[in-house]
């Protein structure tokens, strides 16, 4: 298991515990919650969601105020972004982005007040992700994909996106 810091404090690329791959394919242990702690991750997860979306879809900008995210491709690619949203943050509104995919394998450690958003780069693909709380649309804060003052750079131009991230709806 490798766990390394990203850009955004807070935010940690992870090579999960176990990746093994033969002639039969592949087994990956995803999570593992004492060695994650070993590794300075103590979060407790309580719940599971995944999405499944076509090529160019986008989802996000989402998150909350309390919620920590382990984020998984479990198949195709997605290029992920993270955005600090904790206006006490020296990094407020600063962003980083990551490619994770079936093929590397790469997990995200999200902290809250942290946005997501993915893109998906391939035919479809598979966006899991651990939740330390039950999620609660309620809380939920929305950026717009294509804020101008966020500057994010994607590798699509024309993504398509639900009403609530084209800031048609309310979060």
């Amino acid at each position: 298991m490798e766990v390394s810091d990203g850009q955004l404090k807070g935010v940690k690329r992870i090579t999960p515990p176990t990746l093994h791959e033969d002639f039969r394919g592949q087994y990956i242990e995803l999570y593992n919650e004492t060695l994650y702690r070993e590794h300075g991750i103590p979060i407790h997860f309580v719940q599971d969601d995944m999405s499944v979306s076509s090529k160019h879809v986008l989802r996000g900008i989402h998150g909350d105020q309390k919620t920590w995210k382990l984020i998984s491709c479990l198949a195709g690619r997605l290029y992920v972004v993270v955005v600090d949203c904790d206006e006490r943050s020296p990094q407020f509104r600063q962003w980083e982005a990551f490619t994770i995919s079936e093929q590397n394998r790469q997990q995200i450690l999200v902290p809250p007040k942290h946005g997501i958003a993915h893109l998906v780069l391939t035919d479809y693909a598979i966006f899991h992700y651990k939740q330390s709380t039950y999620y609660e649309r309620a809380s939920q804060f929305s950026l717009l994909w294509n804020d101008p003052a966020l500057a994010i750079w994607w590798p699509v131009s024309n993504p398509l996106v639900s009403r609530r991230d084209a800031g048609l709806e309310g979060p």
